[in-house]
C-alpha cells in the first residue's frame, strides 16, 4: 500500500466547482455509474421567510415544551444565562454556516462544507455524525410529542394504556425507585401526595400493568411511532407541502407560546426567583445538553439549500432571524416558568402543561391549549428534521460514500424518496424504546462536533480573500490580541470566584463525585484536559496567524460546551464514529467519486 497516496486521498478536498457540478448532474446519472435517475431535481420553492419558519419550527420544539423543564430544575432561574451562552455559541457557528451555505448551496450541510475545507475523511466523519444527530433529535422530539399527545387525550377522557405510552428504560427505573416504598406499605396515592413525580408513578404503573413476554414486560411508546409515520409521509410527498404545513404550524405555535408567556407572567411570584442560582454555576451548566438541544435546529436550514430560490441571500438571513426570535422566546419562557412555581418541581416531560395544571396554578383551559400547542409545535420539529436527514444521505450518496440508491429523487414529488423512507424506519422503530434524557445528551455532543468542524472549516479559508458581493462572508476581525485577553479575563474570574476549581482539576478527587474511584474522577476530567490542550493550540495559532475571531470564538464556546456533556457521552459518540470508520473503509473509500480522478502528487 502506498501510504502517501492513501493520506492524500483521505484528506483530498473537493472544490466548490466540483460540488456544484455534481449537484447539477446527480440525477441525470453519475459518471461511471449505472444508477441514472429520471432527470428529476429538487424543487426551488423556499424564500427567506420560509427558511426562518423552518428554523423556528426546528428550534422552538422539544426545547421549549420539554427539556427546558429539566434545565430549570438543575440550574434554577439562572438557567436564562445558559440560554444566552448557548445562543451566543450558536450565533458564532451560524455565521460560519451562513458563509458556507451561501458559497455552497447544496443539501449536504456541514458534510459538504467539511469536504470543501478538510477533505474526504473529515467529510465522512461529519456526515456520519449528522446522520446520528438528526435521527436522535427526532427520537427525542417524538418521545416528547407522545407525552403531550397522551396528556391531551387524557384531558378529554381518552386514556392509552400506560405501557403503550412509555419507554422500557424509564418504566424499569421508576419500578426500582417506587417498589421499595410500596413494599413498606405505602400506596401510590400517598406517594403522590408526598410529592413524588407523576413520571415515576406513571412508570411504575406501566411496569406493573404491562403484559409479559417470557416474564419481560412489553412496554413501548406507540404514539411516537405513529407520528413518525405521518411526518415521514408528508416529507415524502414534497417540499412545497412541507413548507405550507410548517409555515401554518409555526404561526400557531408562536401564538401558543406568547399566550403562555403573557398569562403566566400574571402568576409570577418573585420569591420563586430566590435563590436565583441555587446550585451555582455548576448547576446551571448541568443543563447544557438540555439547553443546547433546544438550539440545534438552525443548522437544519442549510440542508434545504438546493430548494432555495436565492440561497446566497436567504440562507444567512433565515438562520440569523430564527436564532434571534427563538432566543428571546426561550429566555422569557424560562423566567416565567421559574417564577410561577419553584424550580425544583420543573423536572417533568411537559413543564408548560405542568405549571398550569393542578400542581401549578391550576388553569385547565390554558393547560389544554398548551397541550394542543405542544402537539403542533413538536410536529413541526419532526417535519424539519425528517426533511434534513434524507438530504444528508443524498449528498453522501452522490459522492459515492454511500450506495447510489439513496440519491434517487422521486420523479413526481421531487424528494429523495428512498432516503426519506429509510429515515422513517431509523427513527420510528427506536422511538418505541428509547429514553428522552439519553438521546438529548447524545444529540448535543454530535451537534457541537458538527459546529466545531464548520467553524474550523471557515478558518481553513483565506480570511483576507475577496468574496462575491452576492455571497455572505463572515466579518473578519483579528483574534491575535482579543482571544488571549478574553481567556485571561475568564481565567481571572474563575480564580477570583472559585479558586478551588484549579486545585481540584489537578487532584485525584472531585467534590461532585463523592466516593468515586480514581479512574472515575480522571475520566470525568479528560474532556476538559483535551479542551485545554486544544485552547493552547488555538491561542498559539490565533497569535501567530491572526485567525478570524468569530469562528475562533465558535470553536472556543462549542468546545467548552462539549466538556460539560460528561465522559459517558464522549464514549458513546466515539463508538458511533469508530463504527462509521469501518463502513467508510469497507465501502466509501473504494467507491468515492474522487477516486475516479488521479490523486495529485
Amino acid at each position: 500500500m502506498d501510504w502517501k497516496i492513501l493520506f492524500r486521498t483521505l484528506f483530498r478536498r473537493k472544490s466548490i466547482d466540483q460540488i456544484t457540478h455534481d449537484m447539477g448532474h446527480t440525477h441525470s446519472g453519475f459518471a461511471g455509474s449505472n444508477t441514472a435517475g429520471s432527470g428529476a431535481s429538487l424543487a426551488k420553492v423556499l424564500g427567506v421567510w420560509d427558511l426562518t419558519a423552518f428554523g423556528v419550527a426546528a428550534i422552538l420544539g422539544a426545547g421549549i415544551f420539554s427539556t427546558i423543564g429539566n434545565a430549570a430544575a438543575d440550574g434554577g432561574p439562572a438557567v436564562i444565562f445558559l440560554f444566552s451562552l448557548t445562543a451566543i455559541a450558536c450565533g458564532f457557528s451560524a455565521f460560519c454556516y451562513a458563509e458556507f451555505a451561501s458559497s455552497i448551496p447544496t443539501s449536504g450541510s456541514a458534510y459538504t462544507y467539511a469536504y470543501a475545507s478538510f477533505g474526504e475523511l473529515f467529510a465522512w466523519i461529519i456526515g456520519w455524525d449528522l446522520l446520528l444527530e438528526y435521527a436522535i433529535s427526532n427520537l427525542a422530539v417524538a418521545i416528547s410529542w407522545s407525552q403531550y399527545f397522551t396528556g391531551l387525550l387524557s384531558s378529554y377522557g381518552i386514556h392509552f394504556p400506560k405501557y403503550l405510552t412509555l419507554d422500557w428504560v424509564s418504566a424499569s427505573r421508576a419500578y426500582e425507585q417506587v417498589q421499595p416504598l410500596i413494599a413498606n406499605g405505602q400506596t401510590l396515592t400517598q406517594l403522590g401526595a408526598q410529592g413524588m413525580s407523576s413520571a415515576l408513578l406513571k412508570g411504575y404503573s406501566a411496569w406493573m400493568d404491562a403484559p409479559r413476554l417470557l416474564t419481560i414486560p412489553v412496554i413501548v411508546d406507540l404514539p411516537s411511532l405513529l407520528i413518525i409515520v405521518i411526518i415521514t409521509g408528508i416529507a415524502y410527498v414534497g417540499i412545497e407541502e412541507s413548507k405550507k404545513a410548517s409555515n401554518f404550524l409555526v404561526l400557531l405555535k408562536i401564538l401558543v407560546i406568547l399566550l403562555v408567556i403573557f398569562v403566566g407572567a400574571t402568576y409570577i411570584q418573585p420569591t420563586n426567583w430566590s435563590p436565583f442560582a441555587p446550585h451555582g454555576a455548576g448547576g446551571v451548566l448541568k443543563g447544557v445538553s438540555a439547553v443546547f438541544f433546544a438550539y440545534i435546529g438552525f443548522d437544519a436550514i442549510s440542508t434545504t439549500a438546493e430548494e432555495c430560490k436565492n440561497p446566497q441571500r436567504d440562507l444567512p438571513l433565515g438562520m440569523v432571524y430564527s436564532l434571534v426570535i427563538c432566543t428571546v422566546l426561550y429566555s422569557l419562557m424560562a423566567l416565567v416558568l421559574t417564577g410561577m412555581v419553584n424550580y425544583t418541581k420543573l423536572g417533568v416531560g411537559d413543564p408548560l402543561a405542568f405549571v398550569f395544571g393542578p400542581e401549578g396554578v391550576n388553569l385547565p383551559w390554558v393547560s389544554g391549549i398548551v397541550n394542543i400547542g405542544a402537539v403542533v409545535a413538536l410536529s413541526t420539529v419532526l417535519l424539519v428534521y425528517q426533511l434534513g436527514q434524507p438530504r444528508i444521505w443524498m449528498a453522501m450518496s452522490r459522492d459515492g460514500l454511500l450506495p447510489p440508491v439513496f440519491a434517487k429523487i422521486h420523479p413526481k414529488y421531487k424528494t429523495p424518496w428512498v432516503s426519506t423512507i429509510l429515515t422513517g424506519f431509523m427513527v420510528g422503530i427506536p422511538s418505541l424504546f428509547m429514553n428522552l434524557t439519553e438521546v438529548t445528551d447524545l444529540t448535543s455532543i454530535g451537534t457541537l462536533f458538527a459546529f466545531i468542524l464548520v467553524c474550523g472549516g471557515v478558518l481553513r479559508l483565506d480570511p483576507q480573500r475577496k468574496s462575491d458581493k452576492q455571497k455572505f462572508k463572515t466579518p473578519y476581525i483579528s483574534s491575535r490580541y482579543i482571544l488571549p485577553i478574553l481567556l485571561l479575563l475568564i481565567l481571572g474570574g474563575v480564580w477570583y470566584f472559585k479558586p478551588e476549581s484549579f486545585s481540584e482539576f489537578f487532584s485525584l478527587s472531585n467534590s461532585a463525585l463523592p466516593g468515586a474511584s480514581t479512574w472515575e474522577v480522571i475520566s470525568h476530567k479528560i474532556p476538559m484536559g483535551i479542551y485545554s490542550i486544544g485552547m493552547l493550540a488555538l491561542t498559539f495559532f490565533s497569535i501567530t496567524r491572526s485567525l478570524s475571531l468569530i469562528p475562533v470564538l465558535g470553536l472556543t464556546s462549542c468546545g467548552y460546551l462539549m466538556t460539560e456533556l460528561g465522559w459517558t457521552n464522549w464514549i458513546r459518540f466515539s463508538v458511533w464514529l469508530i463504527a462509521g470508520s469501518f463502513i467508510y473503509f469497507l465501502y466509501g473509500y473504494k467507491n468515492s467519486r474522487l477516486r475516479e480522478t488521479e490523486v495529485p502528487a
